[in-house]
């Protein structure tokens, strides 16, 4: 097994390009994918033959030079190369770690903390960041799903989501839904996507971490606890620790494979919003 060896070229990548495209992954997966892939290529050297004892040097290398999520990050984009190549008995496993909120309580987002942003954000004439930090919290969605936030869908109090292959629906709390239809209404926002930019584009993601970054700042919150995958945290916690549903919560969070066709019986409809409702991570006085 350790005798396997390739040799990594230009045209391998491209063809790698083309077998994602084919697998239908969005264009942020691929681009990393290519990234990641062309620095091991620029570690091992182009033409040159690698070898298990070639992808363990980097390994060790990557550790060395980057946080563990993610060296482990480029390791799974490695690994889908070598897969690709036919080699996956070359394949890397990932470092074992130990779970984050465990160890790094200094990056946990609480209750208090939220809303101090949220009011930080308003009374700095920040709604717009304001209502997307509320948006993520209040129902766990990544921020990449912020663009399926359209209008009609929050009249409707359902927002359907497609993201990694997979469908779900996402249900708005009421309290959520009343604050958006306000947001709609003040910015005159008729139709399509709802968090947008001055040129009518959608968010971008980095310009939303840099303005919950400033938000951070000048609420005097650590910002170790300040990015949006943070409000996904606390809203999964919340969740469970109000309901103790973990089947329910992985449904909503879109850890579940669902298929598109999959039907709701109106019974688990109506649990999923009595357990949404539950959580009140939104303050009505902001």
């Amino acid at each position: 097994m350790n005798n396997i060896t390739f040799i990594l070229e230009e045209k391998d990548i491209n063809e790698f390009q083309y077998y994602l495209h084919e697998r239908e992954n969005s264009e942020a997966t691929i681009e990393k994918y290519l990234r990641d892939v062309r620095k091991f290529m620029t570690f091992a050297g182009t033409g040159t033959p690698v070898d298990k004892e070639k992808l363990l040097e980097y390994k060790e290398w990557l550790v060395k030079n980057y946080a563990v999520s993610s060296v482990n990050s480029m390791l799974v984009a490695l690994n889908q190369f070598l897969v690709f190549q036919e080699k996956g008995r070359l394949r890397l496993r990932r470092i074992k770690v130990q779970r984050l909120d465990a160890l790094c309580t200094d990056r946990v987002l609480d209750k208090r903390e939220f809303q101090k942003l949220v009011r930080t954000a308003r009374q700095n004439g920040k709604d717009q960041i304001a209502m997307i930090m509320e948006t993520i919290c209040a129902t766990g969605i990544r921020v990449s799903e912020l663009k399926f936030f359209h209008v009609e869908n929050i009249r409707n109090g359902v927002v359907r989501v497609w993201n990694k292959g997979k469908y779900r629906m996402v249900i708005l709390p009421e309290l959520l839904r009343k604050k958006l239809l306000l947001y709609i209404g003040r910015n005159g926002i008729r139709s399509g996507v709802i968090f947008r930019t001055r040129t009518g584009r959608e968010k971008n993601r980095s310009n939303i971490w840099k303005e919950m970054k400033e938000i951070g700042d000048l609420a005097d919150i650590s910002l170790k606890k300040v990015f949006p995958h943070n409000l996904r945290h606390l809203f999964a916690r919340t969740f469970y620790r109000e309901t103790k549903n973990l089947i329910n919560l992985a449904d909503i969070l879109g850890h579940s494979n669902l298929d598109v066709t999959r039907g709701y019986a109106s019974d688990g409809i109506k649990e999923w919003k009595r357990n949404i409702e539950k959580i009140k991570l939104l303050d009505s006085e902001t």
